[in-house]
């Protein structure tokens, strides 16, 4: 079974959503590239996207048309400039021209069609990009879907491979399978196979990564993640404004600590203030994220504060060291986020809230056991209980911004994950769920969920929340 390796569930990109902003900007950089490989930009006089599903519902408010202009341009989610991408779409109206990389377009606004109600086969946010010469003709097509977290698929079709291809495909994945010293698809065989090495989960995560990555590029861009992290809930704390969209949503984490740190100078502190500081930390990441800057998505945007709040909580209420936090918090919860991907969801559009945000409390919450001394079956434990009690969350932005539940849920379930964390510590690690369990029920779930709580906007508060 090839896995996602823990290091790509972390990824150095901008807001606001892994699966309708990464995702689609990912696609649209891959799609140019076709074309200029393919010495086909030259006779390009036009373009037409289309986006269905999720993405045709709510890709507007999550900043998919921002994205797909700036990937369409070349920019890649890691180092674009957030400030320039969240004005890209209307640049590219005013201008009435796009650049693919370089190459001047013409276009406007009905170039981009919206199919909410038709949902490809493969997944709910598809997209497809169609090249045109100066006739309206079609020089190149190609469908891509946005799978959550920010991995893109390119759909190809069964017939499009014919039987060497399948069989070159088939001897690449058994070398990359060969390649991994460790390899697990299920908790049960990470905890036995922790149990039988004597080693950590982020060890066993560590030694994968290091086996296809290298061990200079792993430790580069863990290191890397973090430092993102804490900028990042730093750089909320410090803002003020109003949240993109008509929604008129304020930022509240800059008041929030500034109220926290009043308290702190008139000795006014209380037993839960380190729990309002943690729910100021997750909401000032996810505010940063709502506006379009850059985040790590972890697992997914929708879910962006959560790992990183839990990560600078246990660094300033339980001295946890910078070094700790990357190596041994991200990595084990990167090693849990891989059972969530491989054998559930962790896309909105899938499996709805519980697969993005589910998925991201009980990373955090096996992260912060092991950084705190759990025994690898607390770990386990804790993953559990955190998921088990966000079981049939439903995703339903309201306006189809990532801000009305979005910012205060992320707040609250990083509470979860401390709280998961407390009770899997005063424990043995015997429990009667496991987190397989757990896991396919969530994914179960998912299947069983109406599609109008999965990341559409058609149900849930986005309908009963009056827009203003």
């Amino acid at each position: 079974m090839i896995q996602v390796d823990a290091l790509d569930l972390f990824t150095i990109g901008i807001g606001p959503s892994s699966s309708h902003t990464v995702g689609p900007m990912r696609a649209a950089c891959e799609f140019a590239s076709s074309l200029q490989e393919a010495k086909l930009l030259s006779p390009m006089a036009g373009i037409r996207i289309t986006l269905y599903g999720s993405l045709g519902a709510t890709g507007a408010g999550h900043g998919t048309t921002n994205a797909i202009v700036a990937g369409l341009g070349g920019q890649q989610p890691e180092s674009c400039s957030p400030s320039q991408v969240v004005v890209s779409w209307q640049n590219a109206l005013d201008a009435k021209c796009i650049f693919v990389l370089g190459h001047r377009v013409a276009f406007a606004a009905t170039d981009l069609v919206l199919k909410p109600m038709i949902r490809l086969p493969k997944h709910s946010n598809g997209m497809t990009f169609e090249a045109l010469d100066s006739l309206g003709a079609t020089i190149l097509s190609q469908t891509y879907y946005s799978v959550g977290g920010g991995f893109i698929e390119k759909h190809i079709g069964d017939a499009d491979l014919d039987s060497a291809t399948i069989a070159a495909q088939a001897n690449i994945d058994a070398k990359k399978a060969a390649a991994v010293p460790f390899g697990f698809s299920s908790s049960t065989e990470l905890v036995e196979l922790c149990q039988l090495t004597n080693q950590t989960i982020a060890q066993v995560a560590w030694q994968n990564s290091v086996a296809r990555y290298g061990q200079e590029r792993a430790a580069e861009h863990i290191d890397a993640v973090w430092a993102a992290m804490a900028d990042c809930v730093e750089a909320g704390l410090s803002a003020t404004g109003v949240l993109p969209g008509y929604l008129n949503v304020s930022r509240r984490a800059r008041a929030i600590r500034e109220q926290l740190e009043l308290q702190q100078r008139e000795g006014a502190i209380s037993a839960e203030q380190s729990g309002e500081w943690l729910q100021a930390y997750a909401i000032a990441v996810n505010e940063e994220n709502a506006a379009g800057m850059r985040v790590v998505t972890a697992p997914t945007n929708g879910a962006a504060g959560i790992i990183p709040a839990v990560g600078y909580f246990a660094l300033k209420f339980k001295g946890v060291t910078p070094e700790r936090l990357a190596r041994e918090y991200l990595m084990t919860a990167g090693a849990i986020g891989q059972l969530y991907k491989s054998n559930a969801s962790i896309s909105g559009a899938e499996a709805g809230c519980q697969g993005e945000v589910g998925s991201a409390c009980s990373m955090a919450a096996a992260g912060l056991a092991a950084v705190l001394g759990g025994t690898v079956r607390q770990v386990e434990n804790a993953a559990e209980i955190a998921m088990e009690h966000n079981l049939g969350l439903t995703c339903d932005p309201v306006g189809g911004f990532v801000q009305m539940p979005c910012i205060e849920r992320n707040a609250i379930a990083a509470g979860t994950a401390v709280a998961a964390t407390r009770l899997a510590l005063l424990g043995d690690g015997n429990h009667k769920i496991s987190l397989d369990t757990v896991i396919e029920t969530m994914r179960q779930t998912g299947l069983d969920m109406s599609s109008k709580y999965k990341e559409t906007s058609l149900g849930g508060l986005a309908v009963n929340v009056v827009e203003c």
